[in-house]
């Protein structure tokens, strides 16, 4: 007894020292499934994530998981491959996130206590996997913003080139890359960036 709750609140430490921004938000959906595997009896442990309103198994630490999973999703009913399974909610802040899944091979592994345990450390987890999505998410859209931004000074570059060369308006130029765009089946940014390259070129000797 003293063992396990020993295990469990070892199994928290690791998780509140435990920084997302060391890894992929998979790599935290991995250490989540390691340490429940180490403070249950759980052979294998698999991470149920919602994604766009339907369950997806997110990570796993054995290859049979997202199969054992799969059939779940498809039947509407627990798993029967293994002789124990503890599917424990993760949630934080009112929403819901997903499960941690445990299995099993051997009959009743999964006592009350051990039901205890998982289920202070899935709140844990629950708060961990909720500041690494935040956190990835909040890193993907500055990512995308900064892409906006450059691709926005690109395509301004190439106008004011196209209006220069030709005295175009610059409505006149824009549609110009428009046109090149869907005639070339290319995004509108790879055809100013190749025209400002093409003009920077020039300007510095080098090929027209």
């Amino acid at each position: 007894m003293q063992d396990e709750e020993d295990a469990v609140r070892e199994g928290v430490r690791a998780l509140t020292q435990f920084f997302v921004d060391e890894g992929t938000l998979g790599d935290t959906l991995h250490r989540v499934s390691e340490l429940a595997c180490a403070i249950t009896p759980a052979t294998y442990a698999g991470i149920t994530m919602i994604v766009e309103g339907r369950p997806s198994t997110g990570v796993f630490t054995h290859a049979d998981a997202p199969e054992i999973d799969a059939t779940q999703y498809r039947s509407g009913e627990g798993p029967c491959m293994y002789a124990s399974t503890l599917s424990l909610p993760l949630a934080a802040r009112g929403r819901p996130l997903g499960a941690l899944n445990l299995y099993a091979k051997t009959p009743a592994s999964f006592t009350d206590t051990h039901e205890e345990s998982a289920t202070l450390f899935a709140g844990q987890a629950s708060i961990a996997l909720a500041n690494a999505q935040v956190y990835w998410d909040s890193r993907q859209l500055g990512e995308n913003l900064t892409q906006a931004i450059e691709s926005r000074e690109t395509i301004g570059r190439a106008v004011g080139i196209l209006m220069a060369v030709g005295g175009r308006s610059p409505d006149a130029a824009f549609g110009m890359l428009a046109s090149a765009s869907q005639r070339e089946n290319r995004k509108v940014r790879d055809i100013a960036e190749e025209i400002v390259e093409r003009t920077v070129g020039r300007g510095n000797g080098g090929p027209t």
